[in-house]
Order: structure tokens, then sequence, then C-alpha cells
């Protein structure tokens, strides 16, 4: 992975902050698969405005979906929805099946420098990954590290997969950088927040603030705190509240957004 330059001051016209946002996209269908809404789903991106936007369950392509649905996309979906906004991209490939595949992505409006797809499968059909992406914002003297993360829905899986995605930030993100870490965590029982922060030195950004991690599936009435965004060395402006229309029907998970200030 790219290191971090040597320390520079910072110049007065850098970004001082980040507003990022993270959002399950389920391939771009609502819940239970009824109806293809991936152009619906990018426009209420785009509203957010978000700097970085950290994607989970992306399509590659599908053969299939792309001959029965007339708004199919010519492009990979991460292409798609980063078109014109987000001018810089990333894809980690997960799920690989006969008609096609699906992962992780990162979109940004910075340059992204370098990038690394960490499978951490357990075992199982179920195939998980971490993103690693590192961020370059003009006029700052260090690089910002982001991670985009999806966990397996088995307890067993999850507690290895925080452990390699600690293992990960030991060996790939300088101890002096910001890093923010943010996906679907699949993790109803809030057994990350202890993990990440004594392996990792993460805070979850909706914890610091509120007391507790913000609740985000099923979409259309959220009962379980599922998506985290967690960070390290940065500080926590506020968690955005999205309101609740359109975003219950564009995906079977509730989108999280920050501001993270850059220290």
């Amino acid at each position: 992975m790219t290191h971090q330059p040597p320390a520079t001051p910072v110049a007065q016209d850098a970004p001082t902050s980040l507003k990022v946002m993270t959002v399950n996209t389920h391939k771009g269908f609502t819940a239970l698969n009824r109806k293809f809404i991936l152009p619906e789903l990018r426009d209420a991106v785009r509203t957010v405005g978000a700097d970085v936007v950290f994607l989970q369950e992306v399509q590659g392509t599908h053969e299939r979906h792309a001959r029965q649905h007339e708004n199919w996309p010519d492009t990979p979906h991460y292409e798609f929805l980063a078109e014109t906004m987000w001018p810089q991209f990333a894809y980690g490939r997960n799920a690989v099946y006969p008609k096609g595949h699906h992962g992780n992505a990162v979109l940004s409006k910075f340059p992204i420098v370098d990038f690394r797809n960490h499978d951490v499968s357990i075992a199982g059909p179920e195939k998980r990954g971490l993103l690693h992406c590192v961020l370059r914002l003009p006029g700052r003297p260090g690089d910002v590290h982001v991670i985009c993360a999806h966990l397996g829905l088995a307890e067993g899986h999850r507690q290895q997969q925080l452990e390699l995605l600690c293992h990960i930030v030991r060996d790939e993100v300088p101890a002096d950088a910001a890093l923010i870490v943010a996906g679907d965590f699949n993790d109803w029982r809030g057994r990350a927040h202890d993990v990440l922060a004594e392996g990792a030195a993460l805070r979850e950004v909706f914890v610091h603030a509120n007391g507790s991690a913000a609740r985000t599936f099923p979409s259309r009435f959220p009962l379980l705190p599922l998506d985290r965004i967690y960070v390290r060395n940065a500080g926590v402006h506020a968690p955005v509240v999205l309101p609740r229309k359109p975003w219950s029907h564009l995906s079977d998970h509730t989108p999280l957004v920050a501001d993270i200030e850059l220290v």
C-alpha cells in the first residue's frame, strides 16, 4: 500500500472534513427483489452530496438481469452510480457466479492512489471482502485511508473477520493516518465495537454521538444496527439523519451518513 509522505503544513484551501456515506445497494433491487430500482437509488445518493461513498452488494455484472430489465445500465453498477459526480472509484469483487459477480466499491471525489481488495471469506458459500483504498486530498500532508466492509452473517465468521480487519489496519495503515471504516457489519449484537476499539483504535460515529449504533435493517422498519461508520485519527463533526423517504424503499438497508473532521 502507499505510505504517508513526509509531514508538511496543511494548505489553507485543503479540505478540513469529509462527508461519507455507506449504503448496501442490494444489487440494485428493492427488498425481496421485487423491483430493479438502481436509477432511483442513484438519484437519491447524489442528493446527499457525499465526498466518499462506501457501497456493499454492488453488482459488477449479471447477464440474465441485464436481459430482463430494460433500465439495466450498460456499465457496472458502481460506474453507473459514480457517473459525473465521483470521478474516482474502486471495486472489489467478492462473489462470483455463472451469470456475474458483485462486491464492495468506493466512490470518491478525490484521487484514489492505491487500493487492495481482501478476501475475508471464512467457509461455505458466503463470500465477503474488505476493500482498502488510499485517498489523496489536495493540500493535505497525509493520505486518508478508507476500508469498505461487508462481514458475514454467522457470529463465528464475523469474529474472525473483525480480527482480520484489525490485522489489515495494523499492517497497511500508518499509525498516524486518518482512517474511516464503513459498511455492512451484520453485527446486531454490537460485538464489533470493543474488538475494533481494542485491536485498531476505531470508534463508531453514531455510538460516539448518540450512545448507540444506528438501526438500519430492515429499511422500512429499522430494528437492527447492522451498518456502521468507524473512524481513527479523525474528529466526528456530526452523524447525519436521513429522512425515511425515499430511503425506506430503495434497499433493504437504510444508508448512514456522517461528516468527519480531518485532524
